[in-house]
């Protein structure tokens, strides 16, 4: 018993003394009062594993004895144990009169701008809107690159044969014959009989006339031989003479002669001829030595797919 009163004065001056330093703590600011609670409890935990091996050791007490000092340290223990866990001063201690309210404080500056929201779902497609006016031309772009050559064609079917295939041609060369009886009569065609030359067929003997086949220019030639008597004849294109040549004779002894030529435009159809202008002007004269000869040919025609233009 003595034992475990001297243990309980032990305990109440243990905790009298921290009391005393847990005001001080409490007038210096409200300090930390965990190194209190730390040591009280240490000292307590101590304490009351000392009383209970002096009360199991003493069994002789009673337990009516026992039972009021146990249960007063019981109630100590629940006590001590209830403040050093909450780590609080007991309010009987720190009670005090509310104190006055504080001034508002001052705006805060505006927050940070929130992160984006997310998408919306898609919502249906609309109706399609009617057509919009032509918008202006733009200006023309700059010319691109010549791109790469293509692949050949294929070969094209045959044309038709055209206008000519070859050179047009016509020429004739004819010369009176020996002895032959000139026409006498103003109008008569002179009749070069004797064919030199007359490939196409251009010009009739019988009747001393050309008649052009091919179109284009032609040149007329006529040579005269003058005895006898003068001479003076027209070369005709289609009833018109479009040139005429005359040669006076004197009685000379020996023949004269006369020559002339000219440029014509033919058309397929029109026809040339040597014709007398005066019946008393007919003195042509061919013998083995001296001739009269008529000569026309093609310059160039005027067919336009004509050789000669190519």
């Amino acid at each position: 018993m003595e034992q475990i009163a001297s243990s309980w004065r032990q305990i109440m001056e243990i905790t009298e003394q921290r009391r005393r330093e847990s005001d001080h703590t409490l007038r210096l600011g409200g300090k930390s009062i965990t190194g209190f609670s730390s040591t009280l409890g240490d000292i307590s935990s101590s304490s009351f594993q000392r009383l209970h091996v002096i009360v199991r050791c003493d069994t002789e007490m009673t337990s009516l004895r026992l039972l009021p000092l146990l249960h007063s340290l019981l109630i100590l223990q629940v006590h001590i144990s209830n403040q050093l866990e909450d780590n609080k001063i007991p309010p009987s201690l720190c009670t005090g009169h509310p104190g006055t309210p504080g001034t508002p404080g001052v705006h805060g500056s505006p927050g940070q701008p929130g992160r984006d929201g997310r998408d919306g779902r898609d919502a249906a497609p609309g109706e399609k809107g009617e057509r919009g006016d032509r918008g202006d031309r733009g200006e023309t772009g700059m010319r691109g690159l010549t791109g790469d050559k293509g692949d050949p064609g294929e070969k094209g079917e045959r044309g038709q044969p055209g206008e000519c295939a070859v050179a047009p041609k016509s020429a004739f060369s004819a010369k009176l014959s020996e002895g032959r009886t000139l026409p006498l009569t103003v109008g008569d065609a002179v009749s070069f009989d004797k064919i030199l030359l007359n490939e196409q067929g251009d010009y009739n003997p019988e009747t001393g006339r050309f008649t052009c086949r091919v179109p284009g220019v032609y040149y007329f030639a006529v040579h005269a031989t003058v005895y006898r008597a003068s001479l003076q004849f027209d070369l005709i294109k289609n009833g018109h003479a479009v040139a005429s040549y005359f040669q006076f004779y004197g009685n000379w002894p020996k023949p004269a002669s006369l020559s002339g030529g000219s440029l014509l435009h033919l058309i397929p159809g029109d026809q040339v001829w040597v014709q007398m202008a005066l019946s008393e002007y007919n003195g042509f004269y061919s013998s083995t030595k001296t001739d009269s000869t008529f000569t026309g040919f093609l310059v160039y025609s005027d067919w336009k797919n004509s050789a000669v233009f190519a």
